[in-house]
This record gives C-alpha cells, structure tokens and sequence, in this order.
C-alpha cells in the first residue's frame, strides 16, 4: 500500500509524528525544540569535536534512528536503490546553506512549524521567508535548473551514510569518553536515549513511507496545486499544537520564547536561505535524511554539507544567539555577512546558465 497517495493516511501521520515530537518536548528535549533536524545535527556536530561551543554537544539519538529507519523500511518494501553522482559539490554547497540560514533563524523548517504551534510569532516571520526562498527556487526550477540524473551505484555504497552514523551512535554508548557531552544549554536537554532511539527510528519509518518534506509540501501546493505533502505537516503542526496547550507551554508572542530571537529581518533571511537552497537540493533537511537512508549517496554528501555548516557555525560565530531578559540575540555581524554570502551563491547555483 502506498501510503503517500492517500490525504487521510498522510494526515494522520503527520499527527502521528506530532505526537513524537510532543512525548520528546515533554521528556526533556529543550523547550519549542522537541525534533528540530538542524539542531540535533549541530549536537551532534559537537558531540564528535567538529566544534567547540560546550552547551551545544550531544550525539542526538534521534538522528541515527531516522536513518536506521529509512533504511530498514525502504530495504523491506524493496524501495531501497543505492543511487550517487548528481553533482555532489553542488550539493554539498546547498547542504552548508541550509545550515548556515537554519542556525541564523534558531532552528530548521520542522522547528519552524514547532514553534508556530508554540504560540512563537517570530517563527510566523520566518515562514513568509521560507515560502519566499521555495517560490524563488521554483522559478530557477522553471527556468531550467538541474543537478543531473543519479546514477544507479553498488548496493553497498547507499548504505555507508546509515551504517557509519550507527557506528558513531554505537561508539558514543560504548566509548563517551571519545566524545563531548554539554553539561548545560540546550545540549544538556535532551529525553531518556532509548526513547529518542525509538521515537528516531519510527519517525524515520513514516516519514519514509509517507515522503515527508516540509520544502515539498509547500512547493507542490505552489506549484501543482497538489496538497497532499501539505496534509502531513498539517497534522505534525494541528498535534504539536494541542499538545502545547495541553502541557501549558503555548505562549504567543515576539519576546520570550525560548530559543528563539525577534530579529524580524534575520528570520526572514535565515529560512529565505533554508527554503531556496532546499528546492534547489531536492528536499529539506529532514528530506535528505530520508533520502540518505534509503540508498541516495548524493542525499548523504548534502547531509555532510549540513554537518560541516553545522560546525562552521559555531566555530565562526555564525549562529545566531537567542534572546533573552537582557539581550535581543539574533546574529553577529559575521552571521549577517555570511548568510548574504550564502544566499548569493545560491543564485548563483541556481540562475548562472549551465553549459548544454
């Protein structure tokens, strides 16, 4: 059965991931985080040293189970093609992109809708700049823009990305020592490791099945007038809002909101960024992770543009820093001049004629 053609299924599903998010929220993840991709991988980027900022360094669990769970599902339903070759640089480029808007704007699209659904009004801001960035990549798409075919690889080489990551998860249980855990911020925050195991490895099953993507979602209402990718995120969004105002965490409002900044223009910019490279990509963050799962090398070189933008970030002061009662946070200068930096090289992917 495929559950992707179907409004009713995709809704509950979305509803079903949801919930996930909200059981994580309430059993430690940080506060209007919950099951944000950008920021579980910008953990896990520290957790490994690739940076030094000491709150945010924890081996996000939820990752190595998103991607054991593509790949165990895809692998079941026969739907697993290990596939490389659709320009890779281009792609790692997009990936650090993403990074580098996402962690301007304080966390990825999924944490765009989970903030939303938190009463966060700045993440309504960042939501005008994300459909801005998609409906800009579809007129680069409608103008001809390609990454090229992939191309069909060994069985083994779509593997590399699920099999390493659960080496490295595997690696952080048996041997901590070798990595670095926060023990404050929100690297300190994080739900009981088998739960976030769980919840990873059965958000990667549907999300799979159903080809959740937030990106996807909205450029095929735009583009198509096709809403069934939208019917998913409005069931993840309709969720993670009842259950916020059920656990008394809804709270409207620019100023107060945790991890989270009210500078409006930098928002904007920062899922600008996030949602034009994504189309440009193929997918949002949490897409590329499915991808990945399911055999797609090209999906895991995108997947390493985000790791590395991750640490880039933080190495670079390029994230933004959130608010709080005697600071307005948003980004450092040099955050401002590289998120301009990115979103000129991405027109420059997208819209510069390539050679026939």
């Amino acid at each position: 059965m495929d559950l992707a053609k179907n409004k009713t299924t995709l809704l509950i599903s979305g509803a079903i991931l949801g919930l996930i998010a909200v059981v994580l929220a309430a059993s430690g993840n940080p506060g209007n985080m919950a099951f944000c991709i950008a920021c579980f991988i910008r953990d896990s980027a520290g957790a490994v040293k690739l940076h030094t900022a000491a709150v945010v360094q924890y081996f996000r669990p939820e990752i190595a189970g998103m991607l054991l769970g593509a790949f165990i599902i895809s692998v079941a339903t026969k739907e697993y093609r290990s596939t490389a070759g659709s320009s890779p640089m281009t792609r790692f480029i997009l990936g650090f992109v993403m990074m580098i808007g996402a962690l301007v704007f304080l966390g990825c699209p999924l944490r765009m809708l989970i903030r939303m659904a938190a009463g966060d009004l700045n993440a309504y801001v960042g939501l005008v700049g994300f459909v801005a960035g998609i409906a800009t990549g579809i007129v680069a798409l409608k103008k001809g823009f390609s990454l090229g075919r992939s191309h069909e690889t060994s069985p083994a080489a779509g593997a590399v990305l699920p099999i390493a990551w659960t080496f490295l998860f595997v690696l952080s249980l048996a041997v901590p020592a070798l990595f670095a855990f926060s023990e404050s911020g929100p690297g300190s925050m994080h739900a009981p490791m088998i739960l976030s195991l769980a919840a990873g490895l059965i958000f990667g099953v549907i999300a799979q099945r159903v080809r959740m993507c937030t990106i996807g979602g909205i450029r095929d209402a735009v583009m198509m007038k096709n809403f069934d990718l939208f019917a998913i995120l409005a069931g993840f969004f309709v969720i993670m809002l009842i259950g916020n105002i059920a656990l008394g965490k809804f709270s409207i409002g620019f100023s107060g909101q945790p991890i989270a900044h009210a500078q409006h223009l930098w928002n904007f910019l920062g899922l600008y960024a996030v949602g034009f490279a994504g189309v440009l990509a193929g997918g949002c963050p949490l897409r590329q992770i499915i991808l990945a799962g399911q055999g797609s090398s090209d999906a895991a070189v995108t997947f390493l543009g985000l790791l590395v933008g991750a640490a880039f970030a933080h190495n670079f002061g390029l994230a933004s820093a959130a608010a709080s009662a005697d600071a307005a946070g948003g980004p450092s200068a040099t955050g401002k001049a590289a998120l301009i930096i990115c979103i000129i090289v991405t027109f420059i992917i997208g819209f510069v004629p390539k050679k026939k």
